[in-house]
C-alpha cells in the first residue's frame, strides 16, 4: 500500500521532530477527519475546533504509535474519542444544523457529489428527484443512533474496511458488521417510500 508507506514515512519523520512532516498529515487528513467529525457533533461551530485538538493529540501521542494500523485508523480513532468527550464535556443536545446536512459545504462532499453525478445532463424532474433522495438519506444517517451512524459513516463515506472500523470503534468485527446491517436497513427502509412512488408515479 504506498498510501501507507508515505504515511509511515511521515509518520517517522515527524517523531523524529520533523513537525512539517506532521502538517503533511494534517493537511493530507484534515476534510476527512472534519467530515468524520461533522457526522458525531453535527454543529458547524464545533467541527474545527475538535478536528484541530484531534490532531494536537495525535501529535502528542505520536511517540507511543507503534505503526501496527494503519496512521489514518489510529487518527479517525482519536477523532471519534475527541468527538464523544467534546460532546460530553459541553453537556450539549446534538441539533441538527442545516449545514450538518450537506447543504452548506464546499467541500464537495459525498451528498453534493452524489447529487451532481445522479443529474449531469438529466431533466429538472430528474435533479430534483436525485436531490430529494440524497436528502432523505442524509435525514436517515441523521436519525440513526450514534454507533450506528457512526459505523456506516466509516464504511461508506470514508471507505474504512470492517477490521479497521472495529479498531476505531473498539469493538468486535461481528458487531460492525451487525452495526452496518442494521444501518442499512434502516436507510433502506425510510427511502422505501419514495422510490416506490417514484417507480409507481402514485402522487
Amino acid at each position: 500500500m504506498p498510501d501507507a508507506d508515505a504515511d509511515a514515512l511521515l509518520v517517522e519523520r515527524a517523531k523524529r521532530g520533523d513537525v512539517r512532516a506532521f502538517e503533511m498529515l494534517v493537511v493530507k487528513y484534515q476534510r476527512r477527519i472534519e467530515r468524520l467529525i461533522g457526522r458525531m457533533v453535527r454543529d458547524t461551530d464545533l467541527v474545527q475546533d475538535v478536528a484541530q485538538e484531534t490532531f494536537i493529540r495525535a501529535y502528542r501521542a505520536l511517540p507511543q504509535f507503534r505503526g501496527e494500523s494503519a496512521f489514518y485508523t489510529w487518527l479517525y480513532r482519536i477523532a471519534v474519542n475527541t468527538a464523544k468527550k467534546t460532546l460530553v464535556d459541553l453537556k450539549r443536545d446534538i441539533v441538527v444544523t442545516e449545514s450538518a446536512l450537506g447543504g452548506a459545504s464546499d467541500d464537495g462532499d459525498e451528498t453534493s457529489r452524489a447529487e451532481n453525478e445522479l443529474s449531469d445532463g438529466e431533466t429538472p424532474e430528474a435533479m430534483l428527484a436525485s436531490r430529494e433522495i440524497a436528502a432523505a438519506v442524509n435525514s436517515a444517517i441523521e436519525a440513526l443512533s450514534e454507533d450506528l451512524r457512526q459505523a456506516i459513516t466509516l464504511r461508506e463515506i470514508e471507505g474504512l474496511s470492517y477490521e479497521e472500523i472495529a479498531e476505531v470503534m473498539n469493538c468486535p468485527i461481528g458487531t460492525v458488521r451487525s452495526r452496518i446491517f442494521r444501518a442499512r436497513e434502516a436507510i433502506a427502509a425510510r427511502l422505501r417510500p419514495l422510490l416506490d412512488t417514484r417507480e409507481g408515479e402514485r402522487w
